[in-house]
């Protein structure tokens, strides 16, 4: 099933614990939310050519999204909840430089990362922040992820690597197997592991804990996984961003692939993030201007 949005193109998206959909409308510099079944709001940032990114629900009950090329970390609720487009939100904005990956951490904090200034960072509920240098020059820390083991586990886009810091802010780095790997999403398994995509190499990743690292290689090296996240099925789903699909892979490297349907008037879909809705399916941005729902069967047993 296809959501059209129009005039606007979906980047990242996230279930809010208001049970809506959140995404970032990343061209025009909104924020939308939608209740599944119902039509969307939509919340004009100001100024608007923040470029708003990824979005993430934060442990105070609200969502909190980055601005990369604003330079800002927002908060957003929504004032006068509603399932349409009469719907309010209050917005509160932190300067931070270059903000690109966003994370709830263990410590209830949001953890962040810099991406063209080799830090990561954390922020408080009451805008206090602090940020760490990471020794990868040049790495371009991307997405984050809280892992298992109390830490927060980032992708190094450019350094071929993956990122660890621990909540005192020691920080370790991993390198991949794999040159030109360029990753770029994380996320927490079902196995206590965290799994990555590989988006130059077509490749999906799997770091265990103690630094334990396995690719699996796609059929289609060339499709660019983009995003991931664990499934209501206990297996990791990813987008395809060059290909137009949908990803699945189990935690033993089975892999299975999807086609999403191309939005009308564009030359197709541009999945980017991804999230388990309220209603437990999958959905899906697509930077061409919709979101897609994909309905996904329980685990076995």
């Amino acid at each position: 099933m296809l959501t059209r949005i129009p005039d606007g193109a979906p980047y990242g998206i996230a279930t809010g614990p208001d049970g809506a959909l959140w995404f970032t409308l990343v061209h025009q510099g909104r924020i939308g939310r939608m209740v599944p079944g119902h039509d969307p709001a939509v919340h004009q940032l100001d100024p608007a050519d923040g470029g708003p990114t990824v979005i993430v629900a934060g442990a105070d009950g609200a969502m909190w999204f980055t601005e990369f090329q604003g330079g800002r970390i927002g908060r957003i609720t929504a004032s006068a909840p509603g399932t349409g487009p009469e719907a309010g939100f209050e917005v509160t904005s932190y300067e931070v430089g270059g903000a690109y990956g966003l994370a709830v951490g263990r410590d209830g904090a949001m953890w962040f990362t810099r991406l063209q200034a080799d830090k990561v960072g954390r922020i408080d509920g009451d805008g206090t922040i602090t940020e760490y240098d990471v020794p990868a020059p040049g790495g371009m820390p991307s997405t984050i992820a809280a892992g298992s083991d109390g830490a927060m586990w980032f992708t190094l886009n450019q350094a071929d690597a993956i990122g660890r810091i621990s909540p005192d802010g020691a920080v370790s780095v991993h390198p991949l197997p794999t040159e030109a790997a360029a990753p770029v999403g994380i996320t927490a398994g079902p196995d206590g592991a965290l799994w990555f995509v590989e988006i130059g190499a077509g490749q999906i990743g799997r770091i265990a804990t103690d630094g334990t690292i396995t690719e699996y290689p796609l059929p289609d090296r060339a499709c660019r996984p983009h995003a991931i996240v664990t499934g209501p099925d206990d297996a990791l789903w990813f987008t395809e961003w060059g290909a137009g699909r949908l990803g699945r892979i189990t935690p033993d490297g089975a892999v299975e692939e999807f086609d999403l349907p191309a939005v009308p008037g564009s030359a197709g879909a541009e999945p980017h993030g991804l999230t388990v809705g309220p209603d437990g399916a999958l959905w899906v941005a697509l930077e061409a201007g919709g979101l897609a729902r994909i309905a996904v069967p329980p685990p076995a047993g």
